[in-house]
């Protein structure tokens, strides 16, 4: 009896003290898939490709291994360039698209990485498929120039359709199908070439010379064999001696030239075709505007603008022959934009108006249409008529169209007063453009000059400022600003902004905004003289831009910190002065001499030095700050993810789970005393808090392990935990941990033959080197191992499903494959929790090659154990046959079974499994241990009421 209870206690100090060990790993990936997939397939060299039909929902899980937690990121590749796509660039292990396209088909990769070693990478192959409807076109022999289809012609039916996996095409004349070689007037072709802008695959149908009996109804069937479920699509084409291509008519001119605000309204009209073409319209630049209305053929544009010109078509198809096409020019009526410019007597140097000399006045306005444009002259409000010394010309060559030119000539003194063009549209409707120009003894060219103090000019980033250029001269001409380097934009992006007062204003100046500016003047509301131009430089002032911005130093008591603040940019380059500040409380100050940077050293840290370092570095433009924040807290735990979750113990509102986690850096500070603990069920708000103490010093990468008994409720729990050092409370790391049901609360019979999608809840085991495949005999490829695996399931069925493990290349010698089972509850029996239960253990496999090597079966006990209890084993070639294994089970708690697939030496040893069935009860057949040995292999068992007697000898040995 003691030593039983010397037992007992030994197992609770196991279990409720904290234990330690290496646990730091680099990731490993494995990716699993859920949702309506139509079919996973492996290919060779283990390539995963999983097909799901356009519309449906892709959902794609990434499970990582490793320690600690991997950063997850899903990226996509198609083709050769890689595509980092908005909604599937995600960071989390599940990857959803609900509504799938095809053109989100392509290669997924999952990428882990957690800082050890190599990123952990795995892919699949998405495929989606569809099937668009087919579309039948009709064609005449070519040179054909008739619109009807007469004897002794020759007429193609194209059958064309969109899809993945490619379309196979069936022709139907009324109900008799059309096969090549079936009728001699008839030919079935794929074409060599496919007409540009035609998708997907064709089928070409030749009626040769035609007969009164191809005139029928012709049906093409497009099928991608009911892949994913899609249904075959059907198109039906009529053939007679009336079809014919369309031909239509608009019933408007061309080009329609109208006023804003009124309606257009565009008719269009078949005038042949065979069957009835249908009408579209279409507008050569883009889309139609929004308020069109379109009834038939007829489209209207209601209150027109001049975004809504362009040339608009109306196109008639029938799919005979070449779809129809007509179309029209809305030109809509405009006037914008009017300048003017005085040029003086071209053949003296003088820019000056003088009496006796020639001058010329020209006006310009954009005009649409060009063709209606009309100038009227007027001096002092009165028409002015061309004449021999003053002379109208209403278009100018040599300057851009919408331009008249006034030439006065021989300029006498009477001629000096105000002269008008006005421009107007001969269609009316269109507001005119008067501009006026003022002809005087005043009248003088331009001159422009930088006011004094305006250059440099001086501005601080962030400012709003004023470029000034000072113009002399009647009239004033517009001034152009540019940068005087001109690879260089303006602030508004352009390369030239105009100013009518001769300033530019910069709103928010940055650095980038630094340099030299020209002002010019130009021809426009001026004199057309050489321009005159002038430069003005700005310069922007900003603070330094300084290194680090944040940096947190963590540092236990008693050792010295150093903090660093470096200048990396800023103007003017001379620095003034620095500072250092902890809080409120100035630390030390002082001038840059030729370093460009500054350090502060606290050699023995005490609790008063811990807080937030300021360092401002200081010029006329403003400061820039480094900010230290010294600490001594202890980084946060990092929590060991891949422990199991809360498990269903047998006894009345006990649920526990084993929390298990690593010390982040744990030298960087103080070590570390204890640990706070706060557990909470998720959705309340009151924690329950306990102190786990800590003795001794333990290293990076140890697993500390605390069982936690305290969950009462089958609820999800957070969990919370703090390090608790000299300096205090360190950063906390929190997870979620939920209760995990068994599948059946109350076992009493599972049967599991591997048809449905989710394989009965059957998963893969993280810790293994490849994975169990779901296959079917009618969906293997057997080229490559021909003379291995089985040729049906357990059911002696093509076309249902089993497990097996695929031994061709890249796998190894030895390596392990562990598909673990739905985690099974037994039954109660009496009210104290134990149960004396008895199982019967059922399944079927197969192990049929010269290269097979060895399957195994496990008992994993939940709760109480780490160890897997091996309950039988078969190695070696059984021949090419299904067999079946009867074994009884005596699980004390709930429990998982697991089938380990070991691979041969060679690429012929795929092991299958199939029919797996529990009951409780015994068997009437047990297998039992073969003690012969045999060509194929030995076989071993292992009864299950042997493991008390195991667990109870391990503790002994581990006591002594």
């Amino acid at each position: 009896m003691d030593l039983g209870y010397g037992v007992l206690w030994l197992l609770t100090v196991l279990l409720e003290g904290i234990s330690c060990q290496g646990v730091y790993a680099p990731p490993t990936v494995r990716i699993i898939h859920s949702g309506l997939a139509c079919s996973i397939e492996e290919e060779r060299y283990s390539e995963r490709v999983y097909t799901i039909r356009e519309g449906e929902t892709l959902e794609l899980t990434c499970l990582v291994t490793g320690h600690p937690r991997p950063q997850i990121r899903w990226t996509k590749t198609a083709g050769s360039a890689s595509d980092r796509f908005q909604d599937s660039s995600v960071f989390n292990e599940t990857l959803r698209i609900e509504n799938i396209q095809r053109h989100q088909g392509g290669r997924y990769y999952c990428k882990a990485e957690n800082g050890l070693g190599s990123p952990a990478i795995k892919s699949i192959r998405v495929d989606v498929y569809y099937l668009d409807d087919p579309i039948v076109t009709v064609h005449q022999s070519i040179g054909e120039a008739k619109e009807q289809f007469y004897y002794e012609r020759t007429v193609f039916l194209r059958c064309i359709a969109n899809s993945n996996p490619p379309v196979r095409y069936s022709w139907k004349r009324g109900e008799e199908v059309l096969l090549q070689g079936s009728d001699k007037g008839v030919e079935i072709y794929e074409p060599f070439f496919t007409q540009v802008g035609i998708k997907g695959e064709t089928k070409i149908l030749k009626l040769k010379n035609l007969r009164p009996q191809d005139y029928a109804n012709y049906s093409c069937i497009a099928s991608v064999r009911n892949v994913c479920n899609i249904p075959d699509k059907m198109v039906s084409f009529k053939l007679s001696n009336r079809t014919a291509s369309p031909s239509i008519k608009l019933l408007v001119d061309d080009p329609i030239v109208v006023n804003p605000g009124e309606a257009i309204t565009l008719v269009c009209v078949t005038t042949g075709g065979e069957p009835t073409p249908t009408l579209l319209w279409a507008r050569s630049t883009g889309t139609l505007p929004e308020k069109t209305v379109l009834k038939g053929g007829t489209l209207t544009i209601p209150a027109i603008t001049s975004e809504d010109a362009g040339t608009y078509s109306c196109i008639a198809n029938n799919n005979v022959g070449n779809p129809a096409k007509k179309s029209t020019s809305i030109i809509v009526r405009a006037l914008k934009k009017g300048r003017f410019w005085i040029t003086p007597d071209p053949y003296h140097k003088d820019d000056n108006i003088q009496i006796g000399r020639e001058v010329k006045i020209s006006c310009q306005v954009e005009a649409v249409p060009s063709e209606e444009l009309t100038f009227s002259w007027f001096k002092n409000g009165r028409p002015l008529r061309s004449s021999e010394r003053m002379v109208i010309t209403q278009t100018d060559p040599d300057v851009s169209p919408g331009t008249t030119n006034l030439d006065i000539i021989d300029l006498k003194f009477t001629d000096f007063g105000t002269y008008t063009c006005v421009a107007s549209l001969k269609g009316g409707g269109i507001s005119d453009i008067s501009i006026d120009v003022n002809i005087s003894s005043s009248t003088v060219p331009p001159n422009l000059t930088v006011p004094k103090g305006k250059s440099p000019m001086v501005a601080r980033e962030g400012d709003t400022i004023e470029l000034q250029c000072q113009i002399s001269g009647k009239p004033k001409p517009i001034i152009m600003w540019s940068r005087a380097d001109k690879d260089f934009p303006m602030p508004d992006g352009s390369m030239q902004m105009e100013s009518y007062d001769g300033i530019l204003r910069i709103v928010n100046v940055s650095r980038e905004m630094t340099g030299t500016y020209r002002c010019q003047t130009s021809q426009y509301n001026g004199f057309n003289v050489k321009p005159r131009d002038a430069l003005v430089q700005l310069i922007v002032q900003y603070p330094p831009a300084v290194e680090p911005l944040f940096q947190e130093i963590r540092q236990g008591l008693g050792h010295s910190v150093t903090m660093n603040c470096r200048v990396l940019r800023a103007y003017p380059t001379r620095v003034l002065m620095y500072e250092w500040r902890l809080g409120n409380k100035l630390l030390d100050k002082g001038q840059f001499d030729s370093q460009d940077y500054t350090e502060l050293t606290v050699n023995i840290l005490a609790k008063e030095h811990y807080g937030i370092y300021n360092c401002s570095i200081i010029n006329e433009a403003g400061s820039g700050r480094c900010s230290f924040l010294v600490t001594g807290k202890a980084y946060p735990p990092e929590f060991y993810y891949d422990t199991y979750n809360p498990l269903w113990q047998n006894k009345a509102q006990i649920y526990s789970y084993k929390l298990q986690w690593t010390q982040m850096n744990p030298d960087a500070v103080d070590r570390i005393l204890a640990y706070r603990l706060g557990i909470r069920q998720a959705g309340l708000q009151r924690w329950w808090e306990r102190e786990i103490s800590v003795n001794g010093i333990f290293k990076k990468g140890e697993l500390m392990t605390n069982n936690l008994t305290e969950l009462v409720r089958p609820e999800p729990y957070e969990v919370r935990l703090t390090p608790i050092n000299r300096f205090g409370e360190g950063d906390s790391a929190i997870r979620i941990i939920k209760y995990s049901a068994p599948m059946n609360p109350h076992l009493r019979e599972f049967h599991c033959g591997f048809e449905e999608s989710n394989i009965c809840l059957f998963t893969q085991d993280d810790t293994d080197i490849f994975d169990w495949t779901k296959q079917s005999a009618s969906t293997r490829d057997t080229r490559y191992t021909p003379n291995t695996g089985p040729t049906t399931d357990a059911g002696g069925s093509k076309h249902g499903f089993y497990m097996y493990i695929e031994t061709s290349r890249p796998r190894m010698d030895g390596e392990k494959a562990r598909l673990l089972s739905p985690v099974f509850n037994i039954a109660q029996k009496n009210p104290y929790g134990s149960s004396n239960t008895v199982y019967c253990f059922s399944f079927f496999y197969h192990m049929y090659g010269k290269h097979i090597g060895t399957l195994n079966i496990f008992l994993h006990l939940k709760g109480q154990t780490s160890t897997d209890i091996p309950l039988w084993s078969e190695r070696g070639n059984k021949g090419e046959q299904w067999k079946q294994a009867h074994l009884n089970i005596h699980p004390t708690s709930s429990f998982q079974l697991i089938f380990e697939g070991v691979r041969g030496d060679g690429i012929e040893g795929d092991i299958a499994i199939d029919d797996i069935s529990i009951m409780e009860g015994e068997c009437s057949i047990i297998d039992q241990p073969d003690t012969t040995p045999s060509s194929g292999g030995n076989g071993t068992f292992i009864h299950i009421w042997l493991y008390p007697v195991f667990i109870f000898l391990s503790v002994l040995s581990h006591q002594r």
